[in-house]
């Protein structure tokens, strides 16, 4: 009597299991039953749409979702880099081989003014002074004369002083973002804009009073609100 009731135990439990498993697994239209809903009804966030729990009917009640409207597209968190905010850069226009980099670094030592608006010229300036010691004063060092920490303490060697390179706005840039020689690309930790602003400081803090870069011809009021014209 004993092993009946323990073997009817054992069928029915078995059963129960088997009509939770079937019903979890079987069509999604008019569930009865659903083991695990948040699994069983996986959301993917849309992040132009409103975010909506697939199976109930209240929306999303995430704090940053309510505050952005129930959109999932929120803004990138503080420190993390941002794709081409400025709209200055074009992916188009990366090297895809030697001859094209080197042919890219050749054109980008014409360019003796940024595209950032001149009127911003020196809160990009300054900007771009606080960017520079975070970012390249390990190396360059805070006056870019090569003399970085990392370079004194022997751990690295052959970074250049700015005052003895022949280098334009342009070109400062175009290595950033491309990389050069043991200089690796720095696109990775600094927007399109950002690496000009980094630029325009290198030219306005270390080539100061140096000969002007090849193109001349800029317009005077371009020369007099950004003074990374000047090689």
């Amino acid at each position: 009597m004993l092993k009946m009731k323990k073997n009817v135990l054992k069928i029915t439990a078995v059963l129960g299991l088997t009509t939770v498993l079937l019903n979890s697994c079987g069509p999604k239209e008019n569930v009865p039953l659903v083991y695990f809903p948040d699994m069983y009804f996986p959301v993917a966030y849309d992040p132009l749409m409103k975010a909506q729990d697939a199976y109930s009917d209240h929306e999303n009640e995430i704090p940053a979702f309510v505050k952005n409207n129930g959109a999932t597209g929120l803004s990138p968190v503080e420190g993390s880099v941002a794709q081409n905010k400025d709209g200055v850069f074009e992916e188009s226009l990366l090297p895809k081989n030697v001859d094209e980099y080197n042919a890219g670094y050749d054109a980008s030592k014409k360019i003796t003014a940024s595209p950032l608006n001149p009127a911003n010229a020196a809160k990009d300036i300054e900007r771009g002074k606080f960017l520079f010691e975070r970012t390249c004063a390990a190396c360059h060092g805070v006056g870019g004369d090569g003399q970085g920490p990392i370079v004194q303490s022997g751990a690295y060697s052959g970074v250049p002083n700015y005052a003895d390179r022949e280098v334009t706005v342009g070109s400062v840039h175009y290595v950033l973002t491309n990389g050069r020689n043991a200089m690796g690309s720095y696109a990775g930790q600094l927007n399109p804009g950002d690496r000009w602003r980094v630029a325009m400081y290198v030219m306005s803090a270390f080539k100061k009073g140096a000969a002007p870069a090849a193109a001349t011809e800029a317009a005077p009021a371009t020369t007099e609100t950004t003074t990374e014209t000047k090689k």
